[in-house]
């Protein structure tokens, strides 16, 4: 794999913006191995991500950040830079269920997620042998009716510990408390096992059956205060008919599950994705 620089931007769209970042990394002698653009022409504004070898620059990052800002000021651009050769830290979160972290924990063995998982924390001790097989530290924090703001601050100070840079809800079947979806914000990834919009909040797979629906589905999404209403990343659907049970269902909907968190997460990671309001722009890999 390649090392990298991720430029990432975001801005009011104007004409130049795009002449103005490929002359400046040429100046450096930068290598633009992919370029991804779009352009909101509803809400006038433009997004960016640019892969710079990191090998053709003939400066360091820092002094490519540094002579970046004045252009970056010029265009008002929301705009950072990432390092390939750092990879992102991510904290799991798992209750009892154990199709998506065991997903997630495979991959990561594999080589095939482009970040470090640094703990797994859980409301209950069921899987603990099977994270603990990966040699990755596993901490059971009970969430219970009377300790929650105790067990979310514990659960907290973990993630600051291990210098988390992302949260993952592998299936944590408990609702963050608004203070950490707002501290955290476009850092918590969640999974869940409807096609949202639709079947929000608790028994998704219940509500698709009562209605009869042919698809059903999986989303994996930003966590905010609204539950299951943030930034969408990304989504699948599987077919399913009226001899299908819930129990049919839940098996069928976990192969969703656990892939389309993987691939939104992997997303996340590889810096393909921009928030913009309540919306996600998503570069393709």
């Amino acid at each position: 794999m390649n090392h990298v620089y991720r430029l990432v931007i975001s801005c009011p769209d104007q004409v130049g913006i795009v002449a103005k970042v490929a002359q400046y990394i040429a100046d450096q002698g930068g290598s633009i191995i992919e370029a991804n653009h779009h352009t909101d022409s509803v809400n006038g504004w433009f997004f960016m991500r640019h892969e710079i070898l990191a090998s053709s620059l003939k400066q360091g990052l820092a002094a490519f950040e540094a002579g970046f800002k004045p252009i970056a000021e010029a265009f008002e651009m929301d705009w950072y830079l990432s390092d390939s050769a750092k990879p992102k830290k991510i904290a799991l979160f798992a209750s009892k269920e154990s199709h998506c972290l065991a997903d997630l924990l495979y991959r990561w063995h594999e080589n095939d997620l482009p970040g470090e998982i640094v703990c797994v924390i859980a409301n209950h001790d069921d899987l603990r042998s099977m994270v603990e097989w990966y040699n990755i530290p596993f901490h059971h924090v009970p969430v219970l009716p009377d300790s929650k703001p105790q067990a979310f601050a514990e659960a907290e100070a973990l993630v600051e510990q291990y210098q988390a840079d992302v949260i993952v809800l592998a299936r944590y079947m408990q609702i963050l408390p608004p203070k950490m979806c707002e501290d955290y914000a476009g850092r918590v990834i969640n999974i869940h096992h409807s096609f949202l919009p639709s079947f929000v909040g608790a028994r998704p797979y219940h509500q698709a059956s009562e209605r009869g629906v042919k698809l059903i589905g999986a989303t994996c999404h930003y966590v905010t205060e609204a539950l299951d209403a943030g930034p969408i990343i990304e989504q699948d659907v599987i077919r399913v008919g009226h001899a299908q049970s819930i129990d049919d269902m839940r098996r069928l909907g976990r192969d969703v599950e656990k892939t389309v968190l993987a691939r939104g997460l992997r997303a996340h990671l590889e810096d393909r994705v921009l928030i913009h309001g309540n919306k996600t722009v998503v570069f393709d890999g």
